[in-house]
């Protein structure tokens, strides 16, 4: 009774206190870490001793699986390069200047020193994100850190399995190499094979309950498997977690991953949370037992600093020469220099950190010190990479993904599903098919594509556009409706069965018209201004088109070797060049190199002009 009442006041409290954190803008991880450090000091709440085999098994799966399914295997593919150097190469080493900071001040063998800087190497996917999308990056640097701190893990682990090791004096350079080999081999293997194992079930199962129960087995039938083989569980996971996401569309209904995209986001607010507060929780325990050590107090302050402040450098230090390594070989998927500023202090350690120090044999010389370590870097990352990483991001002017151009993407991409249904619909028309039907189909197509258009257009504040007046008719009927269905339900009159099926559609339509439409419509009201040309005198000075310079092609991105996604033209000297979304964003540098404000584009369908300057679109 006692446990579950404490597992509820955890869940409760995390919840609560995650919920005020967005509420106000400020970092969950941090508010959620503070409140557990100061829970860990009332008289009243037990010391918590976490076993790292339930947080290893129980908590780290899950979380990488619902990171994982989010991934895109295309944007993956665009980074390889980059999150492999980071994810292998800047973790190892992390764990070898850590490890001769440690071995140089306190009194361990160089294994145990290894031992602890795996432990702190590998920054963490939660506190990451968290930041991340909490202060709007560009999309790449968060594609960058949530993909590196998926495969991190795996690196850290395995180095701290083969520092254990090496302690016990049972491994050498060639096993330590081949383990490494066969952990990232072996992990990705069986993540591959549990997939498509899964994959093929899923062909099969079309209920949404039974497909839902699949997809909470998945990170565990991945884990566990490669764990026994003594490969990587976390590698398993990702790939398997990769492989489902990016084939859900394909392998499952639209009912099955609504209701596991829904599920699955409500697994990870909990676990999320919980695992910031219990990493509070450690805090009085692991500080008591490092101050009782009998080591120096003066030793055990610099030593915590010095490792903190390595923990912090080993990113710069290691990413800034990549970076300049990749644009000096001409490397076409190089990260920006500011991008890369604000990667290298994008650090923040987390869960996986506390979890694998616990799995430190308990005979490891000076292992309270050990832990006291790995705690102060997990509090002080968050505290000052967390909080300055806002700055650092403003400073640098980075911005995150413009709602305007994200507002044209989607309805570029509804238009062109748009004319691909309505041809389906054309080549399906039996002579027999009602032209109602027919005529209803096309109504319904269309009216999806124009209220992404309408978004981008200035309605007037008087008149409302057609798809908000749908709205608004729409959910006053559902209302009616409703309110008629639970009349009859209170009479007795219709069985209960009947009744929860016929809310059900009703539910699942207002769900569908009211969350999707209610966040566009808040779109509407940000962008509906700013995007009229009247409100912006370089988009009323510039003409509507221009005679092309090189119509139909990207003259930088065939001198480059690239392939361009979107073609721009410029509205000051008709020059062509491809948008954000190519690899080589010559639209925005053609603007940087000749300050020419405004440029339009020249897509077949498309009729919208973009300024620079002002950063508005007419």
């Amino acid at each position: 009774m006692h446990v579950a009442i404490g597992l509820v006041v955890l869940v409760a409290s995390a919840a609560a206190l995650a919920a005020l954190a967005r509420r106000f803008g400020v970092s969950e991880p941090l508010v959620l870490t503070l409140a557990g450090v100061a829970a860990s000091y009332l008289p009243f709440v037990p010391a918590i001793h976490p076993d790292p085999e339930i947080i290893l098994l129980g908590l780290l799966p899950p979380l990488l699986y619902t990171a994982a399914i989010r991934t895109s295997l295309v944007d993956f593919r665009a980074n390889v390069r980059t999150i492999a150097s980071l994810s292998v190469g800047l973790v190892l080493f992390t764990t070898f200047l850590v490890a001769t900071v440690v071995w140089w001040l306190l009194p361990v063998p160089f294994a145990v020193a290894v031992a602890l800087g795996a432990v702190v190497a590998p920054p963490d996917a939660v506190a990451a994100t968290a930041v991340a999308r909490r202060i709007g990056m560009p999309r790449q640097i968060v594609t960058i850190l949530e993909d590196e701190s998926l495969f991190n893990d795996a690196t850290a682990l395995v180095a701290l399995r083969t520092a254990i090791a090496a302690s016990a004096g049972a491994v050498s350079v060639w096993t330590a190499g081949g383990d490494f080999l066969l952990a990232a081999g072996g992990g990705a293997a069986v993540g591959v094979v549990v997939a498509y194992l899964l994959a093929l079930l899923r062909r099969r199962i079309t209920d949404p309950v039974l497909d839902t129960t699949l997809s909470f087995l998945a990170p565990f039938a991945a884990y566990l498997p490669a764990e026994g083989i003594h490969a990587s569980g976390v590698i398993a996971v990702v790939t398997c977690g990769m492989i489902l996401g990016h084939g859900a569309p394909v392998w499952q209904s639209a009912a099955s991953r609504i209701a596991e995209r829904t599920n699955w986001r409500t697994i990870q607010f909990i676990l999320e949370s919980s695992v910031f507060v219990i990493i509070g929780l450690q805090v009085r325990g692991i500080l008591e037992g490092a101050w009782r050590s009998g080591l120096d107090h003066t030793t055990l302050v610099i030593s915590a600093v010095a490792v903190l402040l390595a923990v912090m450098v080993a990113r710069p230090l290691w990413i800034f020469p990549w970076s300049l390594l990749y644009r000096k070989i001409g490397h076409h998927t190089a990260v920006p220099l500011r991008h890369s500023t604000v990667v290298s202090w994008a650090g923040m350690r987390g869960v996986v950190t506390l979890a694998a120090v616990l799995l430190l044999p308990a005979d490891t010389p000076q292992l309270p010190v050990l832990k006291l370590l790995a705690l102060v870097v997990v509090a002080g990352t968050l505290l000052l990479q967390g909080t300055s990483l806002p700055w650092l991001v403003r400073l640098l002017d980075l911005r995150g993904p413009s709602r305007a151009e994200d507002a044209l993407r989607k309805a570029s991409l509804l238009q062109q599903a748009a004319t691909a249904g309505l041809a389906a619909l054309d080549e399906e028309i039996r002579p027999d098919t009602p032209p109602g039907v027919v005529q209803q189909l096309r109504d319904r197509v269309s009216w999806k594509a124009n209220a992404a258009w309408e978004r981008l257009g200035r309605a007037e504040a008087e008149q409302a556009t057609p798809t908000a007046e749908y709205r608004r008719l729409r959910l006053q009927m559902l209302t009616a409706e409703r309110e008629t269905v639970l009349r009859v339900r209170d009479s007795g009159t219709v069985d209960y069965e009947i009744l929860q099926h016929v809310l059900a559609r009703l539910d699942l339509e207002e769900s569908m018209i009211d969350r999707f439409d209610e966040a566009d419509d808040d779109r509407v009201e940000t962008l509906a201004g700013p995007l009229a040309a009247e409100n912006c005198a370089h988009l009323q000075a510039a003409p509507l088109v221009l005679e092309p310079v090189e119509p139909g092609e990207c003259a930088e991105c065939l001198a480059e070797g690239m392939t361009w996604v979107h073609l721009r033209m410029c509205l000051s000297c008709g020059h062509i060049a491809c948008c954000d979304s190519s690899v080589g964003n010559h639209a925005t540098k053609h603007y940087q190199s000749t300050e020419h404000p405004v440029m339009r584009s020249v897509e077949p369908g498309e009729a919208w002009r973009w300024c620079y300057v002002d950063e508005l679109l007419g």
